[in-house]
Order: structure tokens, then sequence, then C-alpha cells
């Protein structure tokens, strides 16, 4: 624990640096020479990776006494990755942190409590509910950066061919609405996902979760989940409703037939609006339809909130972390992150950064409007890890392979062991 309390010591000392140096940004915080900070990003590669590319160079230009080497990590080695360095030597400076490692990462000492430091200097410009979710026990480890939800996206031509003027606001007027759609168009009109995250809607429609963090209790197995499980269940048979794909290129699939018009409905999220603008079915952005994803028996309706903050090691010295407070404040900046939007199609968390050039891209203006429906995930460090089980069970239960209540038993009992102070 010496890394967490040196890094709350230097905070404050950074702080007061900050404030006496006042002047310029190029000024503040200046090392006695040239600085070379390390920022992992884990964007993808080929579509994301270049716009960050370019504003590391025109931070750069600004700052001439701060160097950055930028290494792009694959998403899926990130966090292990982060885990090893950290916990050794070798880690970045600065890191694009999945919102759901943010608090794990916290919890070991290895991020440095941004709150009083240049790097939040912003603070009341972003989402509160993005705030809160990059806290750990009551400090911030991490400045919002782009930000994303689940949806429920559709195509409004198979829409108006079928008779639908509105999307669907409940999971029955949904399941009507598929119908409709297989009658008038011959193509389905929802395929649903069994991935873990993607039934999170199910579960905040009946008011609850896969845990209570608050009450430290395993409630995937609670009679509110069972109901929004069934619902999920129930939506992979009947008219227009496709059956299960359980195979390991699933997620492929059911993009592949949205973007192709075979397809009227899914549930996606803003990671692949340039994707969606790819398929043939839209061409026309405008034909590409957002809704809030439907609502459950409890009248409301919620998904989850994903998206990335950007952390800074709590191990790096004292030139290195000035540094990289002031290249986290750039970019988080609401110039910034109008930039990121523009090229990547991504979710600004500032609202100063939804700029009527932003707003102009039907997709990022779609999924804004269903932002307020976003859950902020719990400060609970295991959080994120609670999908896996789910994600090996209800592909079993939706493929017919054994029964919901089998298969969320069985969630239960790998839930125990991944929160093992929790009450089922």
């Amino acid at each position: 624990m010496r890394r967490g309390i040196a890094a709350t010591a230097l905070v404050a000392s950074l702080a007061l640096a900050a404030t006496a140096c006042g002047g310029s940004d190029s000024d503040s915080g200046k090392a006695d020479g040239p600085v070379t900070l390390t920022w992992w990003d884990t964007s993808n590669a080929t579509n994301e990776a270049p716009t960050y590319k370019a504003l590391v160079e025109e931070f750069e230009a600004a700052n001439k006494n701060i160097k950055v080497k930028y290494v792009n990590v694959p998403f899926d080695q990130a966090q292990n990755k982060f885990d090893t360095a950290a916990g050794s030597k070798g880690a970045p400076d600065v890191l694009r942190s999945e919102v759901g490692w943010t608090p794990a990462f916290a919890k070991k000492s290895y991020l440095l409590p941004l709150d009083g430091t240049e790097a939040l200097a912003d603070r009341s410009e972003f989402r509160s509910s993005l705030i809160k979710q990059a806290q750990y026990e009551g400090k911030t480890y991490g400045v919002p950066l782009v930000t994303d939800t689940l949806a429920l996206v559709y195509n409004k031509a198979l829409f108006k061919k079928a008779g639908i003027t509105k999307a669907p606001t409940t999971w029955d007027e949904l399941r009507a609405d598929a119908a409709k759609v297989k009658d008038k168009a011959g193509v389905d009109g929802y395929w649903g996902s069994t991935a873990g995250y993607y039934g999170q809607p199910f579960l905040y429609g009946e008011g609850t979760d896969t845990v209570d963090a608050d009450a430290k209790k395993i409630t995937v197995n609670s009679a509110a989940a069972k109901k929004g499980y069934g619902t999920w269940l129930g939506l992979f048979s009947g008219k227009g409703l496709h059956k299960a794909d359980t195979t390991a290129d699933a997620y492929a699939h059911i993009q592949d037939a949205f973007v192709s018009g075979k397809v009227a409905a899914i549930i996606q999220g803003p990671w692949e609006i340039t994707n969606f603008y790819k398929g043939s079915a839209f061409k026309d952005k405008e034909n590409l339809g957002i809704a809030t994803v439907p609502a459950g028996s409890t009248g409301k309706a919620g998904a989850p909130t994903g998206g990335h903050n950007l952390s800074v090691y709590a191990g790096s010295d004292k030139a290195h972390l000035s540094a990289a407070l002031k290249f986290v404040k750039f970019m988080t900046s609401a110039k910034s992150q109008e930039t990121i939007a523009l090229k990547n199609s991504t979710l600004p968390t500032r609202e100063d950064a939804y700029t009527d050039k932003v707003k102009a891209d039907p997709g990022i203006a779609g999924y804004q409007q269903v932002l307020s429906a976003a859950q902020p995930r719990p400060a609970l460090p295991e959080y994120s890890s609670l999908w896996t089980p789910l994600d090996t069970e209800l592909p079993k239960i939706a493929g017919g392979k054994e029964s919901l209540d089998k298969g969320l038993s069985n969630t239960e009992l790998a839930f125990t062991k991944l929160v093992p102070d929790f009450a089922k």
C-alpha cells in the first residue's frame, strides 16, 4: 500500500504546484528537462487509433518539453498486461482504461487519485454519472474519455414497410413488431444476443442487477432476475424472432445481418456506428433508427454504461506525473473530445463537446438521446468479471442445453467465488 500513500501525498504537491505555476498551459507543470510519457491506448488500431495519434502530435507541438511514446495495446490483452506491469515495473504513465478496470486497478493502488489535480480541472463539465463510475472508495481514478451504452437500433425502412411508426417501448411491443416485420417485409424483426453484457437491460427493466453491491448480495438468481432473463429467453422464439446463435462468431453474425438489412432490429452500442454506415442498409445514414432499450415490467428502461477513462499510473516519478496530468487534461478537453467524436463516431463524456458538428452525425445524436437511461456500474472491482460466468451459462440456456433455473444457479455458484464476501 506504500504506492497508494505516496500517490495521495504527491497529488497534494502536484495540485499546489499547478496552482503556483499559473501562466500558460505550456508552462504549467514544466519539468527541468524533456519528459517522455508512455501512453497505452486500447482503442481499435484501424478505425480509432489514427485520431489519437494525431492528437498526440498536436499535444507535443504545444508542449515542447513533453514527448509521448504512443503504444496501441490490443483491448483484449491490455488489462492483464497493465496488471502485470504495474505490479512490477514498466507500466505506462497513462492508460486508456475500460471503466470496469478502473476500480479494480485503484483497489490495488496502481492508479493516481485525480481529485484536485489539473487533469480534473473541468470536472463539472463531465456527466456526473461518469465521474462516479471512475471512483473507488470516494476518490476519482480516471477522467472519462469516451462513453457508450446499449440501445435498440433499427432499420427505419423495414419498420415503415411493416407499418410501424415508432420504436417499441416494451419487450412485448418488440415481440409484436417483430411479427409485423416478418409478415410485411419478409425478414426477421429482432435478433438477440446471448452475451452477458447484452442481458443487462432485461435485469434493469425489472429493477435489479447481477449483484447488489451496497447490500453485498448476489441477485443474479433472484425472482426479479429470473423474470428479466425469462423475457430475454422468450425473444429467441416466435414469429420474426431469430433463434439464438450460440457460436463463437455470434456477434459478427448478428451485426452482419443487421447492416445488410436481413434483420430489422438488434441491441447494440455506439462503437458500431462507423460499421453501421458501411453496411448496405445504412448507406443513407438517416435510415438508422436509435431508441432507448425497451422497458421491463417496472415500466422503466435501463442499459449498462461502458466506455473508457484516462488513468495515471501512481508509480511514475513526479516529473512524469505532472506531464501525465497535463496530457490527460488535453486529451479529455472539449476540443479533443469533439475531434474524437467527429473522426471516430464515439460519444463524448462532457456536455460541451456535443457541438452542432458532433450532433450532425445521426448516430451520435441518437445515442446521446438514450444516455439518460444508462446505468452507471457500481464501484465494485469484481463487477466486470461477473459477466464471464454469464457468457458461459446464457448460451447454454438459450440453446436449450440447460434450463433457466439450472443456468442461473450455476452462475450464482460461480459468483460466490468471485465475490466470496457477498451473501446469496
